[in-house]
């Protein structure tokens, strides 16, 4: 019998090993390489059941709004980074030059950013006050607790069509403010810039399954789960 020459051989054997790999669900490293690159930044746990925050915050909403909404952000913010081949890991870094960046990277990182954030600051039976240096600060920034939390909720009311309400450090004053869409005070484009204390989500899909069209309800209930443990950490820099 005619032996195989070296070019038979050599492939044969690459089309083994190709049946190899396909058939043992081996994976390529050189992808496995790039699919690690391309995630930059992961969603967070959310800490605490869907239906945790009623009856304030439904848990159709919460199931809705992280694991759809908040995943697409975060999905999508790392496609974009890779798509613009920014390897940045300091996110904070990418917001100070956001205006440098695509849409995709402005838009997608600030839904992903805020929504981290917003987890944080809402959570099971809230906590009753504002505590030391933040509650000195707000009494001193406001007048009192209750005419700082008007003038928030008058700033969600204000927010034309899709957006944020903020409570920011700036110059080491209380200010607060309002961006649209998914931006956010960290970034160059917007008006106020500074370190964020508190923020409400008032697109409408944070509130349309059960507040419809009532924002004002919506924006009411959210006192009743704000974390101001959190606040205080987030006021404080920690």
């Amino acid at each position: 019998m005619k032996k195989p020459n070296w070019i038979q051989t050599v492939l044969f054997s690459g089309t083994m090993m190709a049946l190899v790999l396909l058939t043992s669900g081996a994976k390529d490293p050189k992808n496995d390489m790039n699919n690690a690159q391309a995630v930059q930044f992961e969603q967070p746990p959310l800490g605490y059941a869907y239906n945790a925050l009623e009856p304030y915050i439904d848990a159709m909403t919460m199931e809705v709004h992280y694991s759809k909404h908040h995943a697409a952000y975060t999905k999508n913010f790392n496609a974009a980074l890779a798509e613009a081949n920014i390897k940045e890991k300091n996110i904070e870094a990418i917001f100070a030059r956001i205006s440098q960046y695509p849409a995709a990277v402005r838009n997608n990182g600030g839904g992903y950013y805020n929504h981290n954030l917003f987890w944080q600051i809402i959570a099971p039976g809230g906590s009753k006050s504002p505590q030391g240096e933040l509650l000195e600060a707000i009494n001193k920034n406001f007048g009192s607790v209750d005419a700082f939390k008007e003038e928030f909720s008058k700033k969600a009311m204000s927010v034309f069509g899709s957006g944020w309400a903020w409570l920011i450090v700036s110059d080491g004053e209380l200010k607060i403010t309002s961006t649209p869409n998914q931006d956010n005070p960290l970034m160059d484009v917007v008006a106020e810039r500074g370190r964020p204390v508190i923020l409400i989500d008032v697109w409408e899909h944070a509130y349309y399954l059960k507040y419809q069209n009532r924002r004002k309800e919506y924006v009411d209930a959210f006192w009743n789960v704000i974390n101001w443990d959190q606040a205080l950490k987030n006021y404080l820099g920690k």
